[in-house]
């Protein structure tokens, strides 16, 4: 009844005892690891205990639980501590949860496990050999370092043959002077264009070009190292088209004259023409017109008007920059004028029919980086729990707008989070105290039975504890066993000798003086005890430790036997 107090005081601690540092609140526990896991915030402890699967960790970085005090599994046996002859391995679990003064105050044995074990390592080699020098870090110049390495080629049972680090690193000195490698200077200015016309000939259009060049002295490649220095990648020209210069002019030559004509207008004084056309060839590009007349006339008194021609067009003018932002055009310009011929004044000739400008976008331009912005933050979420405290959150996108074209990621966070509260504390279930002893066996009405063949009954109980804030009750509805015994406590029996009991784990578990033991079994004699009484469908129990006469033990034999455990570790 003792532990079942114990128990009550502990749901007494869970329930009401005021907790009030500011901790890390985490929404899972883990109990055999004994981590946190999704973490909720800075909270006060008690706000972040009304969730019993919470856990919390305070300034010095330990990690608790909001549960009821609990053991974790134990912990999977450790290699033996020795490689070779008699050692022993261990395994150890820890307790986690609220008030844990019960688990703190149990035996050491509850917490740590040591059993004897043998080293199979005996001819274990270890470490191989260590493998060649890697290359020095430098080639030139002055003091690097250089590594090697060996490999560990023992089982893993058998690692702690290799003692010692597994990479070595040395200093090394490289005694020649380094290379130096060439560089480029800027670029000198543009040539003169090789011509300062655009020819044409036999059909083929001659460009003019200009160039620029660079020399590879920044620095010059060195001649004297070893190996030598590399010289500059690229071309030390770049030539460029004069594609802005007008087309070079050419002179025209006079046709054979046509007969003459009749007057031609209809308004002023015309003329009776005989013409030739400068035609073979004809003048380009501002060459020179054929000389002499292109006409025999014989005055009809009407001058005729001279209407406007297009020149060529003029060379694309420069962008309007250098990359292409969203959402707009960078565009590019070229002219022509009405000046081949340009229309008469008097009479009045007719203007050149189009645009004297022509637009285009560059389109061959890079588009210009958009760095991301974020957009606007969602409503928050609402709470996610019934009781205790949970997260609320918040998202943004980076598309207000999306990063592209190389353009910068959007800083800062993507999601925020706030703690909300229900102000309720869960639910806490119960759980089963362990069962109390058995009753002392008797029979019905008083009878004693102790030292006979009757049988008779006992019972054990057990509580369901810690059930609070409406939690569940425990599973089952068992609170009390009843079961068929035989009072044999103190009776004298007869008995026979059999195999041992398993050896103990060692004990101490650590530290000096630790050893192992084990009981040759004194089996008593049940003959006459009817095992299966009428009315009861389970096989009946013996109730109390009796006095077993086995006889004595075979010359040499021990009853009793106990071994040291070697090499147990000191306790921490």
């Amino acid at each position: 009844m003792e532990g079942l107090r114990g128990l009550l005081v502990l749901v007494l601690l869970l329930v009401s005892v005021p907790r009030s540092d500011c901790v890390r609140c985490f929404a899972r526990f883990d109990l055999n690891t004994g981590e946190c896991n999704e973490e909720i915030g800075e909270v006060d402890e008690d706000d972040c205990c009304q969730n019993p699967n919470y856990g919390y960790m305070e300034t010095d970085g330990q990690c608790e639980s909001c549960g009821l005090p609990a053991w974790s599994s134990w912990s999977s046996w450790s290699l033996c501590n020795v490689l070779c002859g008699q050692g022993v391995r261990q395994r150890s679990r820890k307790c986690f949860g609220i008030d844990q003064s019960e688990c703190e105050n149990a035996p050491l044995s509850e917490k740590l496990q040591t059993e004897p074990c043998s080293g199979v390592c005996c001819d274990d080699k270890g470490w191989s050999s260590w493998l060649a020098w890697s290359p020095c870090s430098v080639t030139c110049g002055g003091v690097g370092v250089r590594k090697r390495r060996r490999e560990c080629s023992s089982p893993p049972q058998c690692r702690m043959a290799c003692s010692g680090p597994s990479e070595e690193t040395e200093r090394c000195t490289a005694q020649n002077t380094c290379p130096v490698h060439g560089g480029w200077s800027s670029w000198f200015g543009w040539s003169h264009c090789s011509a300062t016309c655009i020819a044409t000939s036999d059909g083929d259009v001659i460009i003019p070009s200009r160039v620029r060049h660079r020399s590879c002295s920044n620095p010059s490649p060195s001649e004297n190292t070893s190996p030598p220095g590399n010289g500059c990648p690229g071309d030390v020209l770049q030539v460029q088209h004069c594609s802005e210069l007008p087309n070079c002019a050419e002179d025209g030559s006079w046709g054979a004259w046509s007969p003459f004509r009749p007057c031609s207008v209809s308004c002023g004084v015309g003329l009776q023409l005989s013409e030739r056309k400068c035609d073979s060839p004809a003048p380009r590009y501002g060459g020179k017109v054929c000389e002499g007349p292109s006409t025999q006339s014989k005055i009809c008194e009407s001058p005729c008007p001279v209407d406007g021609f297009w020149s060529g067009w003029s060379s694309w003018g420069e962008c309007s920059g250098s990359c292409i932002p969203q959402g707009r055009a960078i565009r590019r310009t070229r002219q022509r004028s009405c000046s081949n011929p340009a229309p008469s004044s008097n009479p009045p000739g007719q203007n050149c029919q189009g645009d004297s400008h022509q637009t285009e976008n560059c389109n061959h331009l890079p588009f210009c980086p958009v760095n991301g912005s974020w957009g606007s933050w969602s409503p928050f979420s609402s709470c996610p729990v019934t009781c205790g405290l949970g997260l609320q959150v918040s998202v943004r996108r980076c598309d207000s707008p999306s990063p592209q074209h190389g353009g910068s990621p959007c800083l800062g966070e993507a999601r925020e989070t706030k703690i909300c509260s229900t102000k309720l504390h869960c639910p806490v279930d119960g759980v089963w105290s362990e069962w109390s002893e058995w009753s002392e066996c008797k029979y019905p009405g008083g009878r004693d039975i102790r030292c006979r063949k009757t049988y008779g009954s006992h019972s054990r109980v057990r509580e369901c504890l810690h059930r609070a804030h409406n939690g569940s009750i425990c599973e089952g509805d068992n609170l009390t066993e009843r079961r068929v015994c035989y009072y044999i406590k103190d009776c004298n029996m007869n008995g026979r000798w059999e195999a041992w009991t398993p050896w103990s784990l060692c004990d101490p578990p650590c530290g000096d003086n630790s050893v192992r033991s084990r009981k040759r079994i004194c089996k008593p004699d049940y003959t006459g005890y009817n095992l299966y009484p009428p009315r009861s469908s389970e096989k009946a129990s013996f109730y109390g430790t009796p006095k077993v006469n086995c006889g004595p033990l075979p010359i040499g034999e021990q009853q009793d036997q106990s071994q040291p455990c070697i090499n147990v570790p000191a306790c921490a």
